[in-house]
This record gives C-alpha cells, sequence and structure tokens, in this order.
C-alpha cells in the first residue's frame, strides 16, 4: 500500500535536502566575497559546504561550463546508478517524506 505522502512535492522548499544554500544565504556569499575578500576556503568553512559550491556561486560561468559537461558525460551513460541502489533511494526518499509526514511538518 502506498504511502499517502508520496503525492506530496517537497521539491524547491525547506525540506528538499539537495538545496544546501538559501537564496538569502548566496547573496550574502557574494557579497563577502566582493566587498569583505574573504577567501572560498573561509566562505566554505563558514557555512559548511564544498569550496567548490562557493566558486559556482561567485562565478556563474564557471558553474555553466561544469554543467554541460556534466550534461555530456550524463550522456555517455556515466553516473547511472544500478536498479537495486535507484530503489533503496527511492525507498529512503520515501520514508523521509512519511516521517516529515507524521511528524506534521508537511501536510
Amino acid at each position: 500500500m502506498p504511502y499517502k505522502s508520496e503525492k506530496i512535492r517537497i521539491a524547491g522548499t525547506k525540506y528538499d535536502r539537495r538545496i544546501k544554500l538559501t537564496p538569502d544565504q548566496k547573496e550574502y556569499i557574494k557579497w563577502l566575497r566582493e566587498k569583505q575578500l574573504i577567501s572560498y576556503s573561509k566562505l566554505a568553512k563558514i557555512f559548511g559546504v564544498s569550496k567548490r559550491l562557493i566558486q559556482f556561486i561567485c562565478c556563474p560561468d564557471k558553474y555553466l561550463k561544469n554543467k554541460e559537461s556534466l550534461k555530456q558525460r550524463k550522456a555517455e551513460g556515466r553516473y547511472k546508478p544500478t536498479k537495486a541502489e535507484w530503489a533503496a533511494t527511492i525507498r529512503e526518499h520515501r520514508r523521509y517524506k512519511e516521517q516529515l509526514k507524521k511528524k506534521g511538518d508537511i501536510k
């Protein structure tokens, strides 16, 4: 029997675990880098993310170039999970959403 929470979308909300920084934090990072001249390493430590993510935020052209090369590598068939790995990922995601529903965080 499917979970009732399966139909609820959490993409783009604060419960979406793929999003590491809010738009306000990204603007603040840009400001810190441009005006305060704080290094990528220090910004990464402050916000608890990778230096690469900080670079992508500060230099959108690097992000677009990387996104394009990733698209090409994916087309070649890299990064594709096996059926068992994908099933485990989906199962864990459904359980996460069900847990949020039971807590009352999502409706």
